[in-house]
């Protein structure tokens, strides 16, 4: 039974069970899905997803792949360092209101190019709300979470990653749409990072 027919799949701890163990698979090198044309022609006239999950744009790491999940499984959204905007947030909405997910996933990763680009611009004397420009904007979005942790030590874009992660968490818990499904107990709003060089997806508390 394929993961998008499965009524075991309909409430976000199921959901969250079923991306665990995508990556598993994804990790241990035993996929189930591939990117079949037969699979995608079996899911033509409809779509049951029990994901949203929110990422980078970062070439190395494609959703589908990394949870090992077939075509309608999951939604997917992206943007540099999954920084939120209208669009996105709308986006998220629909897929809750309409398609009917139970858990939202926002993943970040380890080396993002885009929080790498903040901490630098900040370590530079570069000041938030500066430079008008569309890179201007995420370096803007970014830049609490790497005040937040601060600027000095080695691993400052590591912990900003997190800290970014967590504050899109709650920024999408506050949104007044998803915190009512959350009060209901309908979907779960979660956070994560993917280890570029394991493969393996750590799910934050």
């Amino acid at each position: 039974m394929t993961a998008t027919r499965d009524a075991q799949v309909s409430t976000s701890s199921a959901a969250m069970s079923e991306l665990i163990a995508g990556n598993k698979r994804f990790v241990y090198g035993r996929p189930r899905y591939g990117h079949d044309v037969a699979r995608a022609a079996a899911t033509a006239n409809g779509q049951k997803p029990h994901s949203l999950v929110l990422g980078c744009i970062d070439s190395r790491v494609p959703l589908e792949a990394i949870f090992d999940q077939t075509f309608g499984s999951i939604c997917v959204a992206r943007s540099g360092a999954h920084v939120l905007d209208r669009s996105l947030i709308g986006s998220i909405n629909f897929a809750v209101a309409e398609l009917g997910v139970s858990l939202v996933l926002v993943v970040g990763h380890k080396r993002c190019g885009a929080v790498h680009a903040t901490v630098e611009a900040l370590r530079a004397g570069a000041t938030p709300g500066g430079d008008v420009g569309y890179v201007g904007y995420l370096v803007d979005e970014l830049a609490p979470a790497v005040q937040a942790v601060g600027l000095e030590g080695e691993d400052t874009d590591e912990r900003a990653v997190r800290e970014h992660v967590s504050r899109t968490v709650d920024r999408l818990r506050d949104v007044p749409e998803l915190a009512a499904e959350i009060a209901a107990g309908r979907i779960k709003v979660a956070g994560a990072v993917y280890d570029l060089d394991s493969g393996w997806v750590e799910f934050l508390p």
